[in-house]
C-alpha cells in the first residue's frame, strides 16, 4: 500500500498547528526545514555571514511571534522570505546610517571633500575562463552587493531562489510591472558590474 507523501505546505501547517497546541518539537522541525533557505537568502542580500545569521534568526523570531495570525494564504516559505527581505533591508539601512554618522563625526568639509569612495576589491583578477567556481561565486556576490536593495532583492528571488513573478510580487509587495522593470534594470546593472569586476569586455553569462 502506497503512503501519501505530504507536501511542504502540509508539513508546515501540521507542525504549526502542533506547536500552537504546545508541541515545542514541532517548532524545531519547522526551523530545520527552512533554516538553510532563509540563511542563504539573507547572505545573498547582505553579503556577510554574521549579519546573515543574525537576520535569519530574527526572521524566525518575528515569524514565530506572529504564528497565531498566519492563515496560510501563502506558503510558510513565502511568508518567511517576506520577513527575511524586510529584516535584511532594515539591517542594511541601519548599517549604512551608522557608517555615515561615523563619517560625519570626522569633521569633513563637504566643499573640499566629496567623501569616501567605496570600491569593491576584485577577488579574482585572472580572466573569467581561468577562475574556479569559488572565485566565480565571490565575483558574483561582489557584483550583487553593488546593487541597491530593491534591485538585489528581485535578482536574488528570481535567479537564485528561482521564484515565479507572482511569488516575488507577494514577497516584495510590488506589482507585476514593477517587478519586471526592476528585474530588467537589475540585470543590466549586474552584467555591467560583472564585466567591470572580471575585466572582460564580453560580460559574464551567469544570468
Amino acid at each position: 500500500m502506497l503512503l501519501a507523501v505530504k507536501t511542504l505546505k502540509e508539513e508546515d501547517k501540521e507542525d504549526i498547528e502542533h506547536f500552537l497546541l504546545g508541541d515545542r518539537a514541532a517548532l524545531d522541525r519547522v526551523v530545520l526545514r527552512h533554516q538553510d533557505r532563509i540563511f542563504n537568502l539573507c547572505y545573498r542580500l547582505l553579503g556577510d555571514h554574521d549579519d546573515a545569521r543574525d537576520c535569519a534568526q530574527e526572521t524566525f523570531i518575528k515569524a514565530f511571534r506572529s504564528l497565531r495570525g498566519f492563515r496560510f494564504e501563502c506558503g510558510l516559505a513565502t511568508w518567511l522570505r517576506t520577513i527575511a527581505v524586510n529584516v535584511c533591508k532594515n539591517k542594511r539601512n541601519s548599517a549604512e546610517n551608522r557608517f555615515w554618522k561615523r563619517v560625519m563625526r570626522f569633521g569633513r568639509n563637504p566643499e573640499n571633500d566629496e567623501g569616501p569612495e567605496l570600491e569593491i576589491e576584485d577577488p579574482a583578477p585572472s580572466p573569467l575562463a581561468m577562475m574556479t567556481e569559488k572565485e566565480k561565486e565571490v565575483l558574483l556576490q561582489a557584483a550583487i552587493d553593488s546593487l541597491s536593495h530593491d534591485h538585489r532583492t528581485v535578482i536574488i528571488l528570481r535567479y537564485v531562489e528561482e521564484l515565479s513573478y507572482e511569488e516575488i510580487c507577494t514577497i516584495t509587495g510590488y506589482n507585476l510591472g514593477t517587478v519586471k522593470s526592476r528585474l530588467a534594470r537589475a540585470r543590466m546593472l549586474l552584467q555591467a558590474e560583472l564585466r567591470r569586476e572580471s575585466g572582460k569586455g564580453g560580460g559574464h553569462e551567469m544570468l
